[in-house]
Formats: C-alpha cells, structure tokens, sequence
C-alpha cells in the first residue's frame, strides 16, 4: 500500500545533488519517501497532503555552512557594526551612538572593525575610545576575530596594565612608555571576553531566534558551530538543547570543543549530545592566525615582509600529543590554518597520528587553506582530510586592487591562493562554509565568489586565480553534499534521495540559466528542515 505523504514538492528543476530533473519530492515523517519523475508523486497525494507547485525556480538540498560561529554570530547581528567606517575616530563615533542608544548595556560591544579597511592602516589606540565613552568598558571585535580594540575602562575591569604579560600565542600591544595600547591580539582577548559576552538569557534567546530564522530565510538547513576561537570559546550548549526540547531547533547543529589535551569534556559531549538536530561532531585547535596580520604561518616569509614568516600557536610537538590522542579515541580533528606553512603543520600531525593509531576514516580537517604549498596539494586525497573553505574570504576588501594578499604573498604564491578547483581535482573531500559572522552568512556569496573569483568591483574581470574557478554544480556540492559528508552525516543528508532527511529548499529562480551575477540576487523561496516548512516566501 502507498503510503500518503505530509508534503509534495514538485517542479521542473530538481537538483538532487547527483542529476537535474524534473518530477517531485514526497516526504513523511520528516524523510524524504521518494524522489519522483514527472508526475510520479501523484500517487503519494492524500487529502492532507501539502503540495506546493513551482515551475523552474530550483528545487536543491538545504545548505550546510560547514563553518560559522553561531553565537557569535548572534552578537554580530545585534551590536554595532563597524565594518563601514573608515577610520579609528569614525569607529569610535559609531561606538558612542550605540552606547548612548544603549543605556542599560554593561559593556558595549563591536564588531567588524578593521585598521586594512581604514585610510590610514594604523592600529588604533584606547585614547580614541576614551575621549567619547570614559566611563563604561567598551570590546570591539575586529573583522577576524584575531584581535580587539578596547577603552581604559575595559582593561581596568579586566585587570590588564603595563605589569601584565603576554598569555602564550597572544599579545597586549603596549606603546614605548610600556602601557597597553588597547589592542589584545589572538589567545590575549580572553582575558576581558568573560566579562564582556556575558549576557542575560532573555537576551540569548532573543538573539538565538533572530539567528534561526535569518538562517532559514537563507536556505541553511545544517550548520557546523565552531564554538572555540584564539584562546576562548563562545557558544551555549544549555541554550541549544532548550531550543531542541521545544522542537525550536530550526538548523541543524553539529558543534566542536576545543581540542586541548583533556579529552574529559569530549567523551562526555560526544555522549550527551548525538541527535540529528544537536550533535558533538569533534574538536578544534588553531595552528595560526591569518595573513593580514602577519600571523598565519608561512613555509617561505611574507613578500611584503620579509623578516617575518608566521609561527606556531603551540608547540609542535605539543600538538602531535593532542592530535594523536584524540584519534586513538576516535575523535575528528579540525585545525584552522591558513598559512601554507599551518596547512603543512596540521597534514604533517594527521599523518603522524595515522602512523602512530593505523589509517581510519577519521575525517580529520584542514580549515582555511588561504594559500597551500604546491607539496602539499596530493596529501588531503591521500590522508582522507576534509578541505574546508570559505570562498568569500578572498574578497575581504570591496575593490581587487586594494587586496592585502597580492603584496603579502608575492606573485610566486597567487596561483596557489585559495586553491579550491586544484584540490577538488586532486581527490581531497571539499567543504564550504561562511566563517559567519566574519562575513555574511548567506551562501550564496561563497558560490558566486567560488564560480568568478571576482571581487565586489567586477576585477578581476576573468576572475582573481581564474584556472582556480569551478562550475556551479560543484560549488553547490561543496555547499551541500560535501558538508553532510565532513560530519559523518552522507547517510542521511546532502543529496535528495530516498531514506534522507528531508531538508529541502527551493530557489526563486533556475540557478543553472542565470549569469553568474545574478547568483547574488538569488533568494530562497521555500526552506524544509526535517519535513517541516521552516520558511516560506509569501510575495
């Protein structure tokens, strides 16, 4: 007997991640039950069932960001964004006008602030943010979350002065008389961060709901939360599972822990949280920081400077014991690297680990991969590592010509920037994901910026690494199936096909007939998130 479904979808252009069709989608139960040729779901149609009909807009699997900081990225959504200005003073005024629209805030938090984007590229100073708010501690976040820029008041609460050292792989930027300038970099932001995320739960779950729906809106069905960044960790696990038991869960969630040498609160995560919507998925650890800083590690030094070359967050050493470790327990590794001296480091402590513990499909992950020695590029195929890639990343600035790498890497290293067609070709499972909230969340920003490698001026014209380009179908891979795949979830996620979840979402448009421009006007017309509508378009 066939079974009645809960919901059809039908229409002309049906991606399933492995053909393009045209017939239906009929799911129960929150699986999907069949995928159907053209009028094939007919039969599944019961007086109750929900049919919506389209024509060519793009039926596709739900995006999976295999990368964001939801948290984070819930603060980002609701403090002051200070990504437009233009110069420290400029920031600091946009600082004073939320704060005085935000009387009751404790601390008044920014983000997206960067000295690159600035006319004058210079860090700022804690004076600047003194002189238009004295009196209540100020944390501004910059555009990587490698570094903050606090006021005097900030530092006092945080107990940080001339006397204070420098945490390891981290420092407090102090003038020549000694005194802090205002700027902690890498692992030192922990020493306020406590203090200044802390936020009452009415407010959590304000955020929290306000993320969940941008998040459907954009046709994001799963997403991976890295809760760690340099030195701390910022996410609420207690705040996801309330929203699970209330069926209020909308994105899929799979999360990491720091990967620290105690695997104490990993054994018991792993066991506490193994559902679909709220699972563990691995641990996480920083290899280096990024390019723009000159704190991402480098094989060769930096072009522009070339007393430099980047170092090591930790140990080596250090890190081989914990990255061994965790594999002999089975547990998946993701280290952020985005020096091709850091990717060298993270495939070398794969490796090792393989030799010590046996080969297994471990999944371990390489995130970042701005730049890769040419060495290096066969090795993620051959140890089975997940390159995981934000496209989005490599058009930081709005104009090509002002693009910090060119000068940074040289042109021996441009071809070899962001490499995601190489990698693709030579076997290495690919991932994309956002980095949300260090740039949007929206996906389809990576895709465009993966299929032109163009920046927000149109230049280059051919596209920035052009032989590095890819055609659609694989970005929307790397977007879909190539995520469920990173976390263990191919079974049951990333393609449409009969027995999987249903997490489905249609396009308002045919994404296979457009100009690639057009992909940036592309909006999500209906999301389904485990056989519920989630969002629905009404226009």
């Amino acid at each position: 007997m066939v079974k009645v479904a809960d919901m059809i979808i039908q229409g002309n252009r049906i991606f399933t991640g492995k053909e393009m069709m045209e017939g239906g989608i009929a799911i129960k139960d929150g699986k999907i039950i069949d995928v159907c040729k053209q009028d094939g779901t007919e039969q599944y149609i019961g007086n109750d069932t929900q049919v919506y009909k389209f024509d060519n807009q793009t039926i596709m699997p739900g995006f999976h960001d295999f990368h964001i900081h939801l948290t984070l990225g819930c603060f980002f959504e609701d403090y002051v964004n200070l990504a437009d200005a233009r110069s420290a003073e400029e920031t600091a005024q946009k600082v004073k006008e939320f704060a005085d629209s935000r009387p009751d805030d404790e601390w008044i938090l920014g983000f997206s602030w960067y000295h690159i984007f600035w006319d004058k590229k210079e860090m700022p100073d804690r004076t600047i943010l003194d002189e238009v708010i004295p009196d209540r501690p100020v944390f501004l976040l910059n555009a990587e979350c490698h570094g903050a820029w606090l006021n005097s008041k900030a530092m006092e609460l945080a107990g940080i002065n001339e006397n204070t050292e420098n945490p390891p792989f981290g420092m407090i930027m102090k003038d020549e008389d000694g005194k802090p300038t205002g700027i902690l970099l890498e692992t030192a932001m922990r020493l306020a961060v406590d203090q200044a995320f802390k936020i009452p739960e009415k407010k959590a779950v304000e955020l929290m709901e306000r993320f969940l729906a941008k998040a459907n809106r954009l046709g994001i069905t799963s997403v991976s939360d890295m809760l760690p960044l340099p030195g701390f960790e910022v996410g609420d696990l207690a705040l996801y599972r309330k929203f699970e038991k209330e069926n209020k869960l909308t994105v899929r969630t799979f999360f990491l822990s720091p990967l620290n040498g105690d695997l104490t609160q990993a054994r018991r995560l792993r066991e506490e949280y193994q559902s679909n919507v709220l699972k563990f998925s691995g641990l996480k650890q920083f290899l280096d920081g990024v390019a723009t800083t000159y704190t991402a590690l480098m094989v060769e030094p930096y072009s522009d400077n070339p007393s430099e070359k980047g170092e090591a967050f930790l140990p080596p050493e250090l890190l081989e014991q914990w990255v061994a470790e965790a594999d002999r327990e089975g547990f998946r590794v993701r280290l952020h690297a985005c020096g091709d001296g850091a990717v060298r480091l993270g495939l070398n402590l794969y490796e090792k680990a393989e030799e010590q513990n046996g080969q297994r499909d471990s999944r371990h992950a390489i995130e970042h991969i701005e730049v890769i020695h040419p060495d290096d590029i066969h090795r993620f195929a051959k140890l089975g590592v997940v390159a995981s890639m934000q496209p989005e990343h490599m058009a930081i600035t709005e104009k090509y010509e002002d693009n910090v790498y060119l000068s940074r890497m040289g042109k021996e290293r441009d071809q070899y920037m962001w490499p995601i067609k190489t990698l693709g070709e030579s076997g290495a499972p690919m991932a994309f994901g956002s980095d949300f909230p260090v740039v949007e969340l929206n996906p389809m920003l990576e895709i465009y910026r993966a299929v032109t490698r163009k920046f927000n001026d149109g230049e280059p014209e051919e596209g920035w690494n052009s032989t590095e380009k890819i055609p659609l179908v694989e970005a929307l891979k790397h977007y879909t199936a190539g995520p469920a795949f990173g976390n263990f979830m191919e079974s049951k996620l990333g393609t449409l096909e009969k027995g999987k979840l249903a997490d489905v979402i249609v396009m308002d448009r045919d994404l296979f007939a457009i100009e690639p421009e057009q992909l940036l006007e592309a909006k999500v017309k209906l999301t389904v998130m485990d056989g519920k509508v989630v969002y629905q378009d009404r226009e």
